[in-house]
């Protein structure tokens, strides 16, 4: 099953744009392979404002929050999860607004133990736990704790039916599972979790509102599960090989040299599973079909 990514999205980095009733997207200007166009902060509710996932270290970006802003309260500062384009800049917005920051926890994975790409300065003021419930003058969220992409993920989704996805789903890709801090049978259990929730607009951490979620979560799922058989038949064939070495065989020899080191800590998520599910067993970094 294809899955149908959105691509097309002209709002410039800084812009405020209404998406949903009491509901304003801001995009960073922190382009990339892994951010896309950017970071989106969300501004949720107006006169009394949270603002979910302020972004990276960016005065532009923090400038463009203020004025967008300008005459408001923001009264909560939600972060979504501990990734470096996500949470750094909350420091700067707490010390503009006083705000408390939310979220499910600090980044829960180490430096040396493979954690280098988490922001290990946030800790949040007040801890979310799954089903956590937050209200204000003109929002009331719900948190969903949603591991996989990071252990300490969070969703909120609102009563309405627009759930913020973060970046366990986003609309113009998949979604990065490196481990340690990635987890596929953790992300696979948490796309269920989604699935299984009524939402109309899934509005993601980077890319366009994506409409209609429920058949492209479903295409996410089935791509996993593919991508997943396929990693156990190369395995299999080689009888014996590391994640870097499956990368030809599951991706095609013709992929872009900059994604392979992402392609293959994204098979050793896979690879990972597949070892604690009984399906094949490692023995330091390489992999053999049980």
């Amino acid at each position: 099953m294809s899955i149908p990514f959105l691509r097309d999205d002209p709002l410039p980095p800084g812009v405020v744009a209404e998406v949903a009733p009491g509901v304003r997207r801001i995009l960073c200007g922190n382009p990339g392979p892994f951010t896309w166009r950017g970071t989106n902060t969300w501004l949720i509710g107006q006169g009394r404002v949270a603002v979910l996932d302020p972004g990276p270290v960016d005065a532009a970006h923090l400038a463009a929050i203020r004025r967008a802003t300008e005459g408001e309260t923001i009264t909560h500062i939600l972060v979504s999860h501990t990734h470096r384009d996500h949470s750094p800049g909350v420091a700067a917005l707490q010390a503009a607004t006083g705000a408390p920051s939310y979220g499910f926890g600090p980044h829960l994975t180490p430096p040396d133990q493979g954690g280098e790409g988490g922001d290990h300065s946030f800790t949040p003021d007040v801890t979310l736990a799954d089903g956590a419930v937050l209200e204000g003058d003109e929002f009331r969220l719900t948190a969903i704790h949603t591991p996989g992409h990071c252990a300490n993920h969070l969703c909120f989704a609102r009563e309405d039916g627009v759930l913020f996805s973060a970046d366990h789903v986003m609309s113009w890709s998949t979604t990065v599972v490196s481990p340690p801090d990635g987890d596929m049978a953790a992300y696979m259990t948490s796309l269920g979790k989604l699935a299984a929730r009524e939402a109309r607009l899934y509005l993601p951490g980077h890319g366009p509102p994506l409409p209609d979620p429920a058949p492209f979560v479903a295409a996410l799922a089935t791509h996993r599960r593919e991508r997943e058989a396929m990693v156990l038949d190369a395995l299999r064939i080689a009888g014996r090989a590391s994640a870097l070495e499956l990368v030809p065989a599951v991706y095609g020899p013709v992929l872009d040299m900059k994604l392979v080191p992402a392609a293959a800590r994204s098979l050793l998520a896979h690879l990972l599973k597949l070892v604690a599910e009984g399906a094949a067993r490692q023995d330091g970094n390489c992999f053999e079909p049980r």
